[in-house]
């Protein structure tokens, strides 16, 4: 239940309260929050302030509203992050796919070395998956590179770490570009291709050493067909 609101600016004071019951674990992503009359009963105000308080929490990325269905809470973390990243690099203030790539480069060989510790059999069957996906669509950009990211995806969750893939998630729309600005060197699809199958095998044995240098190698690749695909279309 939650506590009648007495003053101040309503709507921000039952965002707090919604807040505090997820950070408690009260609310877990999925759970659907009351009805909007209910609600306003127990917070003892105006529809107009519940109406607010969830549009400040969808705004946050930590409701979704399914009109006829209800509002849902949502893991809004990485969400938000993903937003700051994004909006950093329209601004001008990240050097782009340069600082993406040592930003890749400082995480995801350790991602790999535990992925090859850890990860069970679905999830090597996941990235198993993502890879023979980016087989099929060598002469797909679009259809690799979703492969692609769900590869990574797969893999920051064999790490058995719940940060990992949030951390992947938070920057999969510069992944995303970065991987469309790769597509755009000749040969640069087989050549990262290649460097997941050497990864994925690495995983396969359980062996971290390989994994950590496969993942070195390929965001090595990464950053030289980054910077010719930049090259050739100025």
């Amino acid at each position: 239940m939650y506590t009648p609101i007495q003053s101040g600016r309503l709507y921000e004071k039952i965002v707090e309260q919604i807040e505090q019951r997820i950070l408690s674990g009260d609310l877990k992503t999925g759970d659907r929050l009351p009805a909007e009359r209910e609600l306003c009963e127990q917070f003892g105000v105006s529809r107009t302030a519940v109406r607010e308080a969830v549009k400040a929490l969808s705004e946050k990325g930590l409701a979704d509203v399914q009109p006829g269905r209800g509002t849902f809470i949502t893991n809004g973390s990485s969400r938000a992050m993903r937003f700051s990243l994004d909006m950093l690099v329209k601004i001008g203030r990240a050097k782009g796919s340069s600082d993406l790539v040592e930003v890749r480069e400082m995480f995801e060989p350790e991602i790999a070395a535990l992925a090859a510790s850890r990860a069970d059999d679905e999830q090597i069957v996941a990235m198993r998956e993502a890879v023979a996906a980016m087989d099929e669509a060598l002469d797909d950009a679009d259809k690799f590179i979703e492969a692609d990211l769900d590869f990574h995806l797969a893999m920051a969750e064999a790490t058995q770490n719940a940060i990992m893939p949030m951390l992947i998630d938070s920057i999969v729309d510069l992944l995303r570009e970065q991987r469309k600005r790769i597509s755009l060197a000749q040969g640069g699809l087989a050549r990262g291709q290649f460097h997941h199958k050497q990864i994925l095998d690495a995983v396969v044995r359980h062996d971290p050493v390989a994994a950590r240098e496969a993942m070195r190698a390929h965001l090595a690749q990464v950053r030289q067909d980054s910077g010719a695909s930049t090259v050739s279309t100025k």
